[in-house]
């Protein structure tokens, strides 16, 4: 079992930029392949970007492909999502989920734990 907590969420002007933070309560936080996901008012959960449990392998959604970075420092038992050139589209819940079972994946059904959420708005 793991608990994850997402911080770092705010309101950003468009263009600007904001770093989001996941803090795991995992004993061995390198087991776990990680992901963010948003889901935005009215829409269903989106896949943003995953990394895999040693951070060499990354994916990331087309829509934030060369904006948005994923990054994980094991030894602090944490997962960042740097997030460069916001558009008002990028507003929404953005959650942190983990996986010890699959690797980096873009499909929401394949994590198992999921943190509460950090609200992102964009203002345009």
């Amino acid at each position: 079992q793991v608990q994850l907590v997402e911080s770092g969420g705010g309101l950003v002007q468009a263009g600007g930029s904001l770093r989001l933070s996941c803090a795991a309560s995992a004993r061995t936080f390198s087991n776990y392949a990680m992901g963010w996901f948003r889901q935005a008012p009215g829409k269903e959960r989106e896949f943003v970007a995953a990394i895999s449990r040693n951070g060499i392998m990354t994916l990331y959604a087309d829509s934030v492909k060369g904006r948005f970075t994923i990054s994980r420092d094991n030894a602090k038992n944490t997962v960042y999502l740097q997030m460069n050139s916001l558009k008002s589209e990028d507003t929404a819940i953005y959650y942190c989920a983990g996986t010890t079972v699959y690797r980096e994946s873009p499909n929401s059904n394949d994590y198992w734990y999921w943190g509460q959420g950090t609200q992102v708005t964009v203002s345009s």
